[in-house]
């Protein structure tokens, strides 16, 4: 009973720890086949688009990563491995893209709505609060109107 609890525990986390780099893709210098999977993980699969190369399994990925582990083997820095792909492919290849005049609408679009959401709140806390305030400065007589009127909106209810 035990094993087979082991081996179903086994089968489920294994797709979580594979990556598509097939054995012979690897590079024979850890360092390097680190510094390539770093880079791996930091760019899109051009036919995955929510992938990155380094978990895809498309032949395009596997190509890029093929291209990734040449530059590297060839001495070339991680920048100029990303620039050299990004002159190649443009700026969609990286997964996490740059923060430029043409990128800013996609990195500042969130932080602005959250914003107009907390300043839409605090207006409507003010607000109420305001309203509170003046509700509590009532003569006797407004009271009393105003406790009819409350009980006839309850009584339509």
């Amino acid at each position: 009973m035990r094993r087979a609890a082991l081996a179903a525990a086994l089968t489920l986390a294994a797709p979580a720890a594979a990556f598509a780099v097939q054995p012979g893709e690897e590079l024979s210098d850890p360092a390097q086949e680190a510094r390539a999977r770093a880079l791996s993980a930091e760019l899109r699969c051009m036919v995955c688009q929510n992938q990155s190369i380094d978990d895809s399994d498309a032949p395009l990925a596997k190509d890029l990563r093929v291209l990734v582990r040449e530059r590297i083997s060839a001495g070339d820095s991680d920048k100029d491995v990303i620039s050299f792909l990004t002159a190649r492919y443009g700026d969609f290849v990286l997964l996490r893209p740059r923060f430029t005049w043409e990128t800013a609408l996609l990195w500042l679009f969130a932080p602005a709505v959250l914003l107009a959401g907390l300043l839409g709140y605090l207006v409507f806390v003010v607000r109420a609060r305001r309203v509170e305030v003046a509700g509590a400065g009532l003569t006797e007589a407004e009271r009393a109107r105003l406790e009819a009127l409350l009980a006839r909106e309850d009584e339509r209810a």
